[in-house]
């Protein structure tokens, strides 16, 4: 618009006319008056328009007359508004020249209109109409577009934003929002520009605080900017890029709150960021933490927005976020990880992208971050299973593992959630439920670890989400029955040895109860008191819980009625019904006196959930039962549950095989009864041996109370142990023993037919009846003792054992399937633990049998399973036979009788099966010798054998040995604090007595025959130290110097096995001297004074001679340097100029086939809580006929060795290598455990007697001696084991540098291996 520069005269005279009936207007009147009169006028500027030339020149004095100081300045509202109506009427007429020439005149009067404008505020107001037609005016005309001219106009702009701002509230119709809009659009966008002020004023209102005061304004704002986005975005540019890049804080009041307003405007339109958004990546890599963290949170909140497309726009911005999750800063890496929750809920898109990021936060070493990776996925799944892949599944299930109890928990809490939503309430279909069935197994595997919070959470997850408690009994019972039919092997373990502990507990507490009825004595109190630490063991924080459990014990010695609740809660009889109303009220009684927090109360209340059955009564029992009958008679929702009939009847025969061990009581009705007696007339083996063990452990009253059920039972128990399978006839043989009174007669009329029918010509229907003869026989003795010695004597040995009938099949493998076994040899096996179970019984050595058997079974470990010796049988039948043999002397050790007459030439053989050359062998073996040791069955020598694990060449079988003696020894020394009376036995307790044991059995190692060998000083040094580690892991009570104290009264005695022979002595003061050497440079308090005197054995040392003293070094000072660096020093080899400049390469064999690798930083937050065992490995089973599945095969065990010679590649068998030696194995054909059966031409024959125990030494590295184009077997006679060598490669030497006795790291191996790969890795 454009100012006049002159004014035209507004008449002759210059006098002012008025409207028709207006009179003049001055200050000579009073208010109203001049309110009267300027309604007139008022209302003559709004009936004008712009076409009325004459009225427009008739009023023009008028105009300027109301922009006079009187008007303008005038203290009555009523005036200003009446005067701002004229003025804004005088805009539109006159437009586009304005009758104003002054541009301070015309400041002045926008300034003055600006004000009138507060007036829309009130909406109640009588005086609104006005306001409002003075708004629409104004905004019609877009009067204040006359303002670009004047050079202060952002003044009047600012004030205009302001008071538009401020009196914008939610009375305000559509029509006022919208004049306000087109008034403050029109100066936006006609406008040269917005000014940083002016901008401050619209921003302002998206400040969280003015946005919470004035939500109208907040809307009005944002309205504002999507109207303008065009035009206001290069302003909006300009700011940020002041504020971010260049620093300049000071442009502008909210540049504190950039971030706020970054967020508020992403929020409105991404199109006023757009050239914003490469600033805030700039930001990302500030060196400031704190900036960084908050752009961070920025920016999760502008990608984490629901409909937010800016990681598709932005790629490089997304790119250089996803960055920041491994930020040094660690609330920057948190920041992260919280946003991907919304991320993952609000954009399953941008998973993928998420996924390798949260997996390195997963194994992040702050535990909150780690944390809150499992939070993130968890609220994910829980709101949508399919935002979740497997991988972040995945994640969470690692986490199970980690080492924080923190971590753990929320993992395990939270896969539980998951289970309970999609696959017991199957909220997100069948598809969903598969695609986490996993959870169930891996929940219950962590009841494998050590940590009393992880078993005492598993359960709490069984009974609330996996099995929940509170449903209804036959939903509940479904739910079990089901579940228990899809776990894994190791999750049925799992649950089985759950149950087992709630049983123990169970058990506690009622002895505990028992000892309360008893008076008060101090022999009372003592056991007691055992009884109290034990209960605490079982409970969280150990040490706490002690203190608990007295204060406990010591209120139920006050108060009969708990007594009385707690012994009903235990009861056998209670009901689930029952058990809740019991803890309920015992938990009543003890909350008094309220406090915030009771810890007393809390752990009593662990206690009593782990004893409270909530699964299982008779009624569940019975339950159980219809569901089986259903499965049976194919009536059940098997199919629909995922599970086959077959394998539903199965798995509900072992479930409730386990709960008759727990839960006996609650199986006691003719109902059930009956149901059972269905499933012995089943085909299924498995399931008519459950049903008769479920007989055996529930059935003590069918007899007396139950008499149909008698009368039915005793033929089908006498089928199964004449003709049933070798399990059926165990069990049902007890089963008889223990629910019936006759039992004599009833074992009589098995035993008589099945003795008069053996016949050894018939091999494949001699097992069944020589496990009854044998288990009949242990359980009567006194009955059956006698005819069961002619059976022994005349049939089982000479007939049986003593003669080979069949000829074994050479298929050259050392183990085979169980059904791939001879009949024969089965037999053979069921007649070496028919003795066995023989000698037990009777429980005394009275007629020699004893030794006669210990003779016989050695003999079968000397002749290497060939009694015989008539080569009629195969490798892997002889390796069965050996198995039965080391675990018959095992078993006979476990009773003191026979203990005493086993001599230690016997032991000796019997710890070598635990070197046998057959993997199975020795794995089924050691589990033997662990079950038998941790229960305290075994005396503590046989702990010895373990040492010989060290020469075992598979890393696993080492590590599982190790784990076995930590467990031993930690129960034996857990055993000796909690019994007081144990301190009486010490000699057979305390576990570093073991040592004189393991000294003895290591000098008469069948591969120590040259005392001063390094090789065979460093291999006795590595069985030394395989134990003493874990003996020596603390110095308890000064331990290490008693053990230094006890091999240096050993070196004063003489070996008892051969006191006269001067090797045999030397060879065990050399052991002597290494274990001194071992303990001495591990330690170094065992210079002290020992606090007790050791007390060896007699049966393996003599007494010490009092007149001499042993105090001779053994070994040389090269040999020590060789104890101490695992090296041996060889002469280098001399040869000719020739020879040298033609030296073949050499194939470096001295790799060991398992290596330890190391953990990276990241990945070190796994628990080290892991259970080397099953939790049900203490259960006493028959192992021996299990084939492992784990691929660990003899000469399958150790990863072939590449050779490059040439640019070809050729395979090459790794060594088989024990403890620091090398050892070489024939080239495997893929067969396990295959024995080179056809040696080359040029092998030297194997010895008369053929080694068996472990892999024995290469000769050729004994003796230095090279032979091309031969292949040399091992030797060495006396025990032990014979393994091929393969033939040596005339164009290679073995090498010069000796394995050293540690296992090599992985990358020191690649790194030798190297320069024979280069060929392949240039390919």
């Amino acid at each position: 618009m454009e100012f006049p520069q002159q004014q035209r005269p507004p008449g002759a005279d210059g006098k002012i006319i008025y409207p028709l009936g207006v009179k003049e207007i001055t200050d000579k009147i009073s208010n109203d008056e001049v309110v009267k009169r300027l309604k007139l006028v008022v209302k003559t500027y709004m009936d004008m328009d712009q076409d009325s030339e004459e009225e427009k020149q008739q009023y023009l004095a008028l105009a300027l007359h109301l922009a006079s100081e009187f008007f303008l300045r005038n203290p009555n509202k009523d005036v200003r508004l009446l005067v701002a109506c004229c003025l804004a009427d005088i805009f539109r007429i006159y437009a586009p020249e304005a009758p104003y020439t002054s541009h301070d005149k015309l400041k002045e009067i926008f300034l003055f209109i600006t004000r009138q404008l507060k007036g829309l505020e009130d909406t109640k107001s009588p005086q609104f109409n006005r306001y409002f037609y003075l708004l629409e005016n104004l905004a019609w005309v877009k009067s204040y577009n006359i303002c670009f001219e004047l050079e202060d106009c952002n003044e009047i702009f600012i004030q205009l934003f302001k008071t538009l701002f401020s009196v914008i509230n939610n009375s305000h119709n559509q029509k006022v929002q919208m004049h306000m809009l087109d008034l403050m659009s029109s100066i936006i966008m006609e406008g040269d520009g917005v000014t940083q002020e002016l901008l401050d004023t619209i921003l302002i209102n998206l400040i969280p605080a003015h946005k919470n005061l004035n939500k109208q304004a907040y809307d009005l704002a944002k309205t504002l900017l999507k109207r303008t986005v065009q035009t206001i975005e290069t302003c909006i540019a300009s700011f940020f890029n002041q504020v971010l890049v260049m620093g300049k804080s000071s442009v502008s009041d909210l540049s504190e709150h950039v971030f706020d307003l970054i967020q508020e405007l992403f929020a409105i339109d991404p199109l006023l960021l757009v050239s914003v958004m490469p600033q805030l990546e700039f930001k990302l890599k500030s060196n400031d933490g704190e900036e960084r963290l908050a752009v961070v949170k920025l920016l999760a909140k502008l990608f984490g927005a629901k409909d937010s497309e800016l990681a598709t726009q932005n790629r490089p911005l997304w790119q250089c976020f996803l960055g920041r999750f491994n930020d040094i800063h660690v609330p920057v890496r948190l920041e992260c990880v919280k946003f991907a929750s919304h991320c993952l809920m609000n954009h399953p898109d941008l998973a993928k992208d998420l996924t390798e990021f949260l997996k390195v936060r997963s194994h992040d070493p702050e535990e909150a971050i780690r944390h809150d990776v499992i939070v993130t996925i968890i609220n994910a799944g829980k709101k949508d299973l399919n935002l979740v892949n497997d991988q972040l599944l995945g994640f969470v299930r690692e986490r199970m593992l980690d080492k924080r109890w923190r971590v753990r928990k929320e993992a395990m809490m939270g896969l539980a959630q998951l289970y309970k939503k999609y696959c017991l309430h199957h909220e997100a279909g069948k598809e969903s439920a598969q695609k986490i069935s996993w959870i169930k197994d891996k929940l219950l595997h962590i009841y494998y670890q050590n940590s009393i919070d992880d078993k005492l959470l598993v359960e709490k997850i069984f009974a609330q989400f996996m099995v929940p408690h509170s449903l209804e009994t036959e939903e509940k019972m479904k739910c079990l029955y089901y579940l228990y039919a899809c776990l894994d092997t190791n999750a049925v373990k799992a649950l089985n040895e759950m149950w087992k502990c709630q049983n123990m507990l169970r058990g506690l507490v009622r002895e505990l109860l028992d000892l309360h009825k008893q008076p008060t004595s101090e022999a009372n109190t003592s056991a007691m008191f055992g009884k109290l630490m034990t209960i605490a063991k079982n409970l969280p924080d150990p040490g706490k819980a002690q203190d608990f459990m007295k204060k406990f014990n010591q209120v139920l010695g006050e108060d009969e009625k708990l007594r009385l609740q707690l012994d009903q809660l235990i009861s056998p009889t209670c009901s689930c019904k029952q058990a809740e109303q019991c803890v309920r009220e015992i938990t009543r009684k003890l909350t008094y006196p309220k406090q915030p927090t009771n810890p007393f109360l809390e752990m009593v209340k662990f206690l009593l959930e782990r004893i409270a059955p909530v699964h299982i009564d008779s009624e569940a029992i019975s339950a159980l039962v219809k569901l089986l009958n259903k499965s049976v008679e194919g009536t059940a929702d098997d199919d629909e549950e995922g599970v086959t009939p077959d394998a539903a009847i199965r798995a509900g025969l072992e479930l409730l095989k386990v709960l008759s061990f727990t839960h006996p009581t609650a199986f006691h009705s003719a109902e059930t009864y009956e149901s059972l007696l269905l499933c012995l007339k089943m085909e299924d083996d498995k399931v008519a041996e459950a049903a008769i063990q479920i007989f055996r452990n529930t059935g003590q009253k069918i007899e007396s109370e139950l008499p149909q059920i008698r009368s039915t039972l005793i033929p089908v128990l006498h089928q199964k142990a004449k003709r049933g399978t070798p399990h059926q006839a165990k069990q049902a043989v007890h089963c008889i023993h223990a629910i019936f009174h006759n039992k004599e007669v009833q074992l009589a009329q098995i035993f008589e037919p099945l003795s008069r029918s053996l016949n050894a010509d018939v091999p494949e229907q001699l097992v069944t009846p020589l496990v009854s003869l044998g288990h009949i026989s242990m359980l009567a003795p006194d009955q059956f003792a006698s005819p069961m010695k002619s059976i022994v004597a005349n049939f089982i040995v000479k007939d049986l054992l003593m003669n080979d009938r069949s000829v074994g099949s050479k298929n050259g493998r050392l183990w085979t399937a169980d059904d791939e076994v001879s009949p024969e040899v089965l037999a053979k096996v069921q007649a070496i633990k028919l003795l066995v179970r023989w000698l037990l019984g009777m429980k005394n050595n009275q007629s020699k049998s004893a030794n006669s058997t210990l003779r016989l079974l050695s003999a079968m470990l000397v002749s290497e399973g060939d009694l015989t010796e008539q080569k009629k049988i195969c490798k892997s039948d002889m390796s069965r036979l050996r198995l039965a043999a080391g675990s018959a002397i095992l078993k006979l050790a476990q009773e003191p009788c026979y203990h005493d007459i086993i001599t230690p030439e016997q032991f000796q053989l019997c710890g070598l099966v635990i070197n046998d050359e057959c993997y199975q062998v020795r794995q089924i073996f050691a589990q033997k010798l662990h079950v038998a040791l941790v229960k305290l069955m075994l005396p503590l020598e046989y702990m010895a054998v373990f040492a010989l694990c060290a020469k075992d060449p598979v890393k696993e079988r080492r590590a599982h040995a190790r784990q076995c003696l930590l467990k031993n020894i930690s129960v034996r020394r857990e055993y000796i604090k909690q019994n007081p009376t144990a301190h009486e036995k010490l000699l057979s307790l305390l576990p570093e007595y073991v040592v004189p044991y393991m000294i003895h059995l290591l000098a008469h190692d069948p591969d120590f025959t040259k005392p001063q060998d390094f090789e065979q000083l460093r291999d006795i040094k590595e069985c030394l130290w395989f134990m003493l580690e874990v003996l020596m892991t603390k110095n308890e009570n000064n331990s290490h110097s008693f053990l230094r104290k006890m091999v240096e009264n050993i070196k004063q005695t003489k070996d008892a096995q051969a006191p006269d022979d001067p090797k045999a002595n030397e060879k065990l003061y050399v052991v002597c001297d290494v274990a001194l050497f071992v303990i001495t440079n591990k330690s170094t308090s065992c210079h002290l004074d020992s606090p007790k005197d050791p007390v060896l054995p007699t049966k393996f040392f003599s007494l010490p001679d009092k007149e001499s003293c042993n105090d001779k070094d053994y070994l040389s000072a090269e040999a020590r340097n060789v104890l101490l660096t695992g090296k041996i020093q060889q002469p280098p080899k001399q040869t000719g100029v020739l020879g040298a400049v033609n030296k073949p390469l050499t194939v470096t064999t001295v790799r060991r086939p398992y290596t330890k690798t190391t953990v990276s930083d990241t990945g070190s937050n796994i628990s080290t809580n892991s259970q080397p065992i099953s939790p049900a490995t203490t259960k006493n089973r028959e192992v021996c006929s299990e084939t492992p599945e784990s691929g660990a095969r003899e000469n399958e065990e150790n990863p072939p060795i590449v050779k490059v010679d040439g640019g070809k590649k050729e395979e090459v068998p790794a060594p088989a290598q024990g403890s620091g030696r090398k050892r070489s194995v024939p080239v495997s054909d893929g067969t396990e455990n295959t024995v080179a059966s056809n040696p080359s031409a040029g092998s030297q024959p194997p010895p008369n007697k053929p080694r068996r125990g472990r892999p024995p030494k290469n000769p050729a590295a004994v003796t230095n001696t090279e032979k091309e184009g031969t292949t040399t077997t091992g030797g060495g006679a006396g025990r032990g084991r014979k393994r091929a060598v393969p033939s040596q490669d005339p164009t290679s030497t073995a090498s010069a540098e000796p394995i050293s006795g540690k296992i090599p790291k992985q990358k020191d191996v690649d790194s030798k291996r190297a320069g024979q790969q280069r060929v392949d890795l240039q390919r």
